[in-house]
């Protein structure tokens, strides 16, 4: 559900705005709810004592690290922290439980720091808030010259719009490190975002150790050779590199991959192909094939393959026993199944698959997806998680428990809303940063096509005027979408996410009546200028 900080807030930053705020000064992105400047500034200096209660002194001892190598300072952290804790110069983490779990009020003066938070998350996201007023170097990993640490005094009062802000990562079509996977939730973690959509399986490579099944990553997690440049229909007229893809996470990794995004406040969503975009998986397997007669091999090509899982009690069972291994490593409440772009071709072609469709009773083949997606809702429910999938789960018929992430437009999303079902909106209009962001294509890297700037993305509202006030708390939020064909390493990747990410920060955390673009356009480049201290190859 969105969260709001209490009513009292959302009124009083009418009288912020009418002050006047340096831009540059106070460069804070996402923007918030209450920002009222003061005289004077805070110095961190070596001298500089972090005091903390006990709730939070793992968000204390990260920030010291985190600050450590810019600074090279080596900050004390204390517990039994007070409001009063910063009269000497210090930084003051007081827990009040009246405020909301990710809800936080900064103020810095000459004196000292107070952040005040319920819970963790909220400390967490004060001290982000701390580290962008001061100077852009504090992102740096070690000292640069003499810089004064000094962070101009302010008073803020913050809380997010909504609960779910974040972002998705196709590792599939083109793999990419743990390393930079963890900066990726590092950067997401800077903005404010707080969950990261792990897109592990596809037709192209399956990326997730699962020990029942090895040959998933023994056979699938590698395709042969790869499409070079845009898909084209004729097969004659392909251009493969010749180059053998591979990779896969251990389960080591993923485990270090969620301790490491939990830190920073953030919860990972595995995503688990089912019963479409499971090419790699139906090579590896091919028990799990509709089409028996067909070694399809890994796909080496873009686009959405015909192959689908076979919709028998034993396939079932093979993917709830991959779930079985997710479940496992992912404590996230959420699990995400796909369920889009699933061609049904092959199950009206299966004399088997239709006498299944009769013996079970359904209409047709879509109904025979929502049976498949059914099972593994009622699994996973029943194991205390929630499946969520992408807006095609719909179609059929909507597994009881289910959440619909809305990718094609608004309507799957309001349909889902107005069935009391939750929503993550992610229409490709505004969150797919897998499109271009120039109208001159000459001039920018190989895209699969569209066109979304930053102001677009700017703009994007996650909740539909056609929602009554009641339909809207089924709005969770929304989030970006990095799918990879055209991404073949992870510097592309942050070409095509940053800038655009840090608009999308601010729609999903701002109060949508402190949105505006001309405000976010005068803070940009100072964070501009944080991002180039991060090494983010950003879009200039």
């Amino acid at each position: 559900m969105r969260l709001l900080i209490l009513a009292v807030l959302l009124i009083r930053p009418a009288t912020a705005r009418a002050m006047p705020v340096d831009s540059s000064t106070y460069a804070i992105i996402p923007r918030p709810v209450v920002l009222t400047p003061k005289r004077g500034a805070f110095t961190l200096t070596a001298r500089t004592v972090v005091h903390t209660d006990a709730a939070f002194t793992g968000v204390a001892r990260r920030f010291a690290r985190d600050v450590a190598n810019p600074t090279g300072f080596d900050l004390m952290v204390v517990r039994r922290a007070t409001a009063g804790s910063a009269a000497a110069g210090g930084i003051a983490l007081v827990r009040t439980p009246a405020l909301g779990p990710e809800a936080y009020s900064l103020d810095v003066s000459p004196s000292g720091v107070v952040i005040k938070a319920s819970a963790p998350a909220g400390a967490f996201y004060g001290l982000e808030t701390l580290k962008q007023l001061l100077p852009a170097a504090i992102y740096r990993d070690a000292p640069l010259g003499t810089t004064v640490w000094r962070a101009a005094a302010v008073h803020v009062e913050d809380a997010p719009r909504f609960s779910w802000r974040g972002s998705h990562l196709d590792v599939a079509r083109h793999f990419e490190s743990k390393e930079f996977v963890k900066k990726y939730i590092d950067l997401l973690a800077r903005h404010k975002m707080n969950r990261f959509h792990w897109h592990l399986t596809e037709d192209q490579g399956w990326r997730l150790e699962i020990k029942k099944y090895p040959l998933l990553t023994a056979i699938g997690s590698c395709r042969e050779q790869t499409l070079v440049g845009p898909y084209v229909s004729d097969p004659t007229q392909r251009v493969f590199d010749g180059k053998r893809h591979c990779g896969f996470y251990t389960q080591d990794d993923v485990r270090e991959v969620v301790a490491y995004a939990a830190e920073r406040m953030i919860t990972v969503v595995p995503e688990i192909e089912m019963p479409g975009h499971a090419q790699a998986a139906i090579h590896a397997y091919p028990q799990l094939s509709s089409r028996p007669d067909s070694s399809p091999g890994v796909l080496q090509l873009w686009g959405v393959s015909d192959f689908i899982l076979n919709p028998t009690e034993s396939t079932v069972t093979f993917m709830q026993d991959v779930l079985t291994e997710v479940l496992a490593l992912f404590p996230g409440p959420f699990i995400h199944i796909g369920g889009d772009e699933a061609g049904k071709a092959q199950w009206k072609a299966n004399p088997q698959i239709q006498a299944r469709i009769k013996a079970l009773g359904l209409k047709d083949e879509h109904e025979m997806q929502s049976w498949f997606i059914r099972q593994m809702d009622t699994f996973l429910t029943a194991r205390g998680r929630r499946l969520i999938g992408w807006d095609e789960i719909l179609e059929g018929g909507l597994a009881e428990n289910a959440t619909v992430m809305s990718w094609r437009g608004m309507d799957g999303g309001i349909a889902a809303a107005k069935a009391n079902h939750d929503v993550v909106m992610a229409p490709g209009s505004h969150t797919y940063f897998d499109h271009y962001q120039s109208r001159d294509k000459t001039k920018e890297p190989l895209a699969i096509g569209g066109f979304t700037p930053i102001d677009s993305v700017y703009a994007f509202e996650p909740v539909p005027p056609q929602l009554s006030a009641r339909e809207a708390k089924h709005i969770l939020g929304a989030q970006a979408q990095l799918w990879t064909e055209y991404m073949p390493n992870a510097k592309q990747v942050e070409y095509m996410a940053y800038p655009r990410m840090v608009a999308l920060s601010e729609v999903l955390w701002s109060a949508k009546v402190r949105r505006d673009f001309a405000d976010f356009s005068g803070r940009l480049p100072t964070h501009l200028a944080r991002l180039d201290a991060l090494d983010v190859n950003y879009r200039k």
